[in-house]
């Protein structure tokens, strides 16, 4: 999965659950930004390039969601 699609279906997830979710690329270095999904954050690397299995974990850990439920 790359890092836009991520950003798409964490879209998607906080229309279904109501929850606000936004994008700042203003807080990252160079291609990196932090992408908030309620009160929760994560730091999201280029999004034109794949995300690890490992990584993807860690992240959807950082914003409180399940990876299946992506």
């Amino acid at each position: 999965m790359k890092g836009a699609e991520f950003e798409r279906r964490v879209r998607k997830l906080a229309r279904s659950r109501n929850v606000t979710c936004q994008f700042l690329a203003g807080k990252g270095k160079g291609s990196h930004g932090r992408l908030y999904f309620g009160g929760e954050f994560t730091t999201l690397k280029d999004r034109k390039k794949e995300i690890g299995r490992d990584l993807l974990a860690r992240m959807c850990g950082d914003l409180k969601i399940d990876p299946r439920d992506l």
